[in-house]
């Protein structure tokens, strides 16, 4: 990989922004942003823009590249190493499941990346953007696919999303780590991460600098940034939409300029990156063709966000679930049954729920979720949550975003570090900090970083905080759905098409609280909007390759795929988008491959 910097030009004249040929000429003009820290690096031969080199054979290996010096790993080895991390945080590479033989590729696509940071007006941090230019992009039929990371991921974060889909057709790809990612930084070493993905001293061009003087613990952007990156993720996809273009002008200086005008932008992404994308077909101007959104988290009028179901997840979920039968593994019943029924305990002497008995106390918890929305297959495919962990994690962060709190600020106490045998906070050592960039997912626990609370032998008094961040009142309380109010989101632009894609057995963000009301809510208001509805299908496509997963859900990155293809025909005139569809699907059992009728894809 060659590492020699470019000069990417920055536009300082406005951008024309205009429509694909088979639309009206987009006129809107505006400023480019200004980026930072651009860098250029050259992918050929065994390390290519897709994979690094790995191909499915290496993604598939159950431990990822190693480090030649653990303390100290290459951008090559960084790089290669987070694309292993994302491609198997993401999608079902497992044999069987059906990747690379029923759908999805991965194939060698040699080519240029081009990052950068960029900042969003008001934010006091920069969000990481890159451009994959594959060397097969076709000036004459220009495409760019941008993407927001799933979750709290790093830069990388959607390759197995778009990166999958729009390389091998010659498109460039355009990803934003949305204000979020693993630019961890270590307080206790003084070290961060640089533009490279590698560690740096704080004010050695950081991709994120805590506005701290403390000197111990670890900050990450997503919790700690003060700027509540979710009220601004459409932005984040504008601007990536943006350096594709400039990043374009440097790749093919002939062909330049390339503008909304002459490129046509489709935005995809899933989960987080879902809702990012549907943020972004509401901003003015013409300059977005197409969006797909996969299981997106999105909130409008008569949705539950986030926060709300999430806090209300961490605190009864574990109890509630043991009024469920044929509950999927992991987690383990012989493990978790003991920590539920403990959980039942505490929150009947917390006065939360009724009951004289475990099985009364259960069936209390249950039946308040089911009273706010909860389904039982969303509560079934949550045990992977409560197994995980995740409900806390997502809890604790998200508080500390959308209160915008520093680091030590942190409501209820909760703060990050690494942990020692006996489970005390304790410094993290060179070779943990050197992984954090490419083997993290962005929200702790994981990676060697755990949440610290203040009250460890007591965590339902943490999570009843957290809880009442939301349903209770005060300033904390105040200061927290202020933040949420403002990643409410809008109508997506008229002209754009739109097609949602969401399991309808999700347990981690539920289309009834999510995609089923920001589609009725478009569709209402006469928005090109599309949904289709899998049976069958949870929200870790991941996780599908452990057994019992695997056996019980499909895949939702088919139908992700499925919908980018219908949306790229439409936009060249050759077929009409799909019509809204509830989706019948087979679960392939216990043992055996998935098949292409499992999927049951619309034709």
């Amino acid at each position: 990989m060659n590492l020699t910097p470019v000069r990417i030009a920055v536009a300082g004249a406005a951008l024309a922004l205009a429509a694909c040929a088979a639309q009206p000429p987009r006129t809107a003009k505006e400023s480019a942003p200004v980026f930072s820290q651009l860098r250029t690096t050259e992918h050929r031969g065994g390390d290519d823009l897709l994979s690094g080199g790995l191909g499915l054979a290496g993604l598939r290996a159950p431990t990822p590249p190693a480090f030649a010096d653990a303390e100290r790993p290459t951008p090559i080895e960084l790089r290669r190493r987070a694309l292993w991390s994302n491609w198997r945080g993401i999608a079902d590479l497992a044999p069987g499941g059906g990747y690379g033989e029923l759908y999805g590729r991965v194939v060698p696509v040699p080519g240029r990346e081009f990052s950068a940071y960029a900042t969003v007006p008001g934010a006091s941090q920069p969000h990481r953007v890159l451009v994959q230019v594959p060397d097969a992009f076709d000036a004459g039929k220009r495409c760019v696919v941008v993407a927001a990371s799933s979750g709290s991921r790093g830069i990388y974060g959607s390759i197995a999303v778009a990166g999958a889909w729009g390389l091998p057709k010659g498109c460039a790809v355009a990803y934003t780590d949305k204000g979020a990612g693993t630019d961890y930084v270590d307080l206790d070493a003084g070290q961060g991460v640089r533009a490279d993905g590698t560690g740096g001293a704080r004010g050695d061009g950081l991709a994120f600098e805590p506005a701290t003087d403390a000197t111990s613990g670890v900050a990450f952007k997503h919790a700690h940034s003060k700027d509540n990156p979710e009220a601004d993720w459409g932005r984040h996809v504008k601007q990536a939409a943006q350096f594709a273009l400039q990043s374009l002008d440097a790749a093919f200086p002939d062909a330049a300029p390339f503008t909304f005008g002459n490129t046509r932008v489709i935005a995809v992404g899933i989960s987080n990156g879902g809702g990012a994308v549907l943020r972004a077909a509401e901003l003015d101007g013409d300059w977005l063709d197409a969006v797909v959104a996969g299981e997106p988290n999105v909130f409008v009028e008569g949705a539950r966000p986030l926060y709300d179901y999430t806090t209300q997840a961490a605190l009864l979920m574990p109890c509630a679930l043991l009024h469920l039968q044929d509950l999927p593994q992991p987690p383990l019943a012989a493990q978790s049954v003991p920590l539920w029924t403990q959980r039942c305990a505490a929150l009947k002497a917390a006065g939360v729920i009724e009951g004289g008995d475990t099985a009364s106390q259960a069936r209390s918890a249950y039946e308040a979720m089911k009273a706010t929305g909860w389904t039982d297959e969303a509560l079934r495919a949550g045990a992977l949550s409560v197994g995980f962990d995740l409900w806390r994690a997502v809890a604790a962060a998200y508080a500390s975003a959308y209160g915008r709190y520093g680091f030590g600020e942190m409501p209820c106490g909760n703060r990050y570090s690494a942990l020692g045998t006996d489970f005390a906070p304790r410094a993290a050592t060179a070779a943990e900090r050197a992984a954090w960039w490419s083997d993290a997912s962005g929200i702790p626990p994981g990676a060697g970083v755990h949440i610290v609370e203040p009250n460890p032998t007591a965590p339902l008094t943490t999570l009843q905080c957290l809880r009442a961040l939301w349903a209770g009142e005060g300033a904390d309380a105040l200061r927290v759905k202020r933040g949420i109010a403002e990643t409410h989101a809008g109508l997506p632009r008229e002209g754009v098409p739109v097609m949602v894609i969401h399991g309808t057995d999700d347990g981690l963000i539920p289309p009834a609280f999510s995609s089923a009301p920001y589609v009725r809510r478009a569709q209402s208001a006469g928005r090109d909007v599309r949904y289709w509805q899998v049976r069958n299908a949870q929200h870790f496509d991941a996780f599908l390759g452990l057994p019992d997963y695997g056996a019980r859900y499909v895949p939702l990155l088919p139908y992700v795929y499925e919908a980018l293809d219908r949306v790229s025909a439409h936009l060249d005139g050759a077929g009409s988008l799909p019509t809204d569809a509830v989706i019948e699907t087979t679960p392939r059992g216990a043992g055996k491959a998935l098949r292409a009728s499992d999927l049951g894809m619309p034709r």
